[in-house]
């Protein structure tokens, strides 16, 4: 691997050059006017992959933005890695908070700042370029394909379809990732789970019209005041949700990973002081890194109704409202709750008012096991070049396009993160240190070399 190292050290400026042409497109997924941009950023991946030696590269489109493609297929008895990123970003308001221009990339202080330095750009750029090291040494020991996408950012709605049309094309022993992050630059980890997701809006009706709360407080039922006590009742004092059949799906995580969990270096009075409160709170039972990672919680999102303007208005409003999440774990059905949910907050509604409950969206969790031939390769070539043996993780983020893989293609999914949480993704000044991505380009060079080794 010291020629594949030797490679990357000598063409390290011309891989930070051709990412920051990647980066200056300013690829928006959630919003249209960019729809040219879009295509764009697809050829620019399409022309990166053929230069980094694939044999194949196609833009193929679907009902929204395209997909790219690509292959080098060097011996079909050998393994085959497909490698998902996407090139889609998010928006980048706030813009006055920023303290560069988002899609004009700059090095300040050895990081890289831009839109989608991080997220998904440049750790998918990492990739191609890992991959191009291995082809241009001769070094590369399996057949890779690539599939990167342009909505993920906006749920990645297409991309379940593609999955169904092109199995054959897509067909591979491992999706590989790199969408996720590291504890700290010195401490690796590999995350070993996503949780789902279900959210709804909810809308509870008392009056057919605001009243005066003199002349009818007391006698009429107010939908806040409702609301706020049917949420209070979804939750108990010891922090479980109380929607009968909520947790019959839960698969309890092992005495043996929660131990290797816990290994994880965590301060529980830097994150406290962090977020600025002298207390936390969560299901009982469970650490702070295990309720939002291994557990399933309830959480309100927004509240509203009545008279919000300046100064008092006395008033019983007609309406309230909510916006009301769920995450998942692996296992839970996201359609399964959404329609629990709503059967039991419409069920326990008093007649004196009506509630409507609308599913928004959701999405499965997913679950990587930590014996399976690609944890074991990505463990060994995270201890190559960082030395330290890297902690699974459970994110207690989401990324529904993950399980959607393991349910069209039937493939498990590597989540190989090289985010920091500083890295300050979807917000104004997203970053990426240039260590990580550098480091990251080697490291996934090894994942290859052990599995195939491992793959024997």
């Amino acid at each position: 691997m010291e020629e594949v190292k030797k490679y990357i050290e000598e063409n390290k400026q011309r891989f930070l050059d051709e990412l920051f042409g990647l980066i200056r497109i300013p690829s928006i997924s959630s919003i249209s006017d960019h729809k040219p941009d879009m295509i764009k950023a697809a050829e620019y991946w399409k022309k990166s992959i053929l230069e980094a030696g694939a044999d194949k590269a196609v833009v193929m489109p679907t009902a929204g933005n395209p997909v790219v493609y690509g292959e080098k297929i060097i011996d079909p008895a050998l393994p085959t890695v497909l490698v998902y990123g996407h090139y889609d970003v998010m928006p980048v308001d706030p813009l006055d908070l920023w303290n560069t221009d988002p899609f004009e990339p700059v090095i300040k202080d050895d990081i890289i700042w831009a839109r989608g330095a991080d997220d998904d750009k440049g750790q998918a750029f990492m990739h191609a370029k890992a991959f191009e090291a291995l082809v241009k040494t001769n070094n590369l020991p399996c057949n890779v394909k690539f599939m990167i996408e342009g909505e993920e950012e906006v749920g990645s709605v297409n991309l379940g379809k593609f999955c169904d049309d092109n199995k054959e094309m897509l067909k591979a022993d491992v999706i590989l990732v790199s969408d996720t992050g590291m504890l700290a630059p010195d401490m690796p980890s590999i995350t070993t789970g996503l949780r789902g997701l279900s959210y709804w809006e909810v809308e509870v009706t008392g009056p057919n019209r605001d009243l005066h709360s003199g002349l009818f407080g007391g006698a009429v039922a107010n939908p806040i005041n409702v609301l706020a006590k049917m949420i209070a009742d979804t939750m108990d004092d010891k922090g479980r949700i109380t929607i009968p059949g909520f947790y019959d799906d839960v698969i309890e995580v092992t005495a043996d990973e929660r131990a290797l969990m816990a290994k994880a270096p965590f301060d529980v009075e830097e994150y406290k002081k962090a977020i600025d409160v002298e207390e936390l709170q969560g299901e009982e039972g469970f650490s702070t890194m295990e309720r939002t990672g291994i557990r399933p919680t309830f959480d309100i999102c927004g509240i509203w109704g009545g008279y919000t303007g300046e100064g008092a208005k006395t008033v019983l409003p007609s309406k309230a409202y909510a916006k009301i999440s769920t995450r998942l774990v692996p296992n839970q059905d996201n359609h399964k709750i959404s329609d629990m949910f709503k059967a039991y907050f419409e069920g326990i509604a008093p007649k004196s008012v009506k509630v409507k409950v609308t599913p928004l969206h959701g999405g499965q969790g997913y679950v990587c096991p930590i014996d399976i031939p690609a944890y074991k390769a990505a463990e060994k070539a995270y201890m190559d070049v960082y030395k330290v043996q890297p902690v699974p993780v459970r994110s207690g983020g989401s990324i529904p396009i993950i399980s959607t893989f393991e349910d069209k293609l039937g493939l498990k999914s590597v989540l190989m993160g090289f985010g920091l949480e500083a890295d300050a993704i979807h917000s104004p000044n997203e970053n990426f240190p240039l260590e990580q991505f550098y480091n990251g380009i080697e490291t996934l060079t090894h994942f290859y070399k052990h599995y195939v080794e491992i793959m024997k």
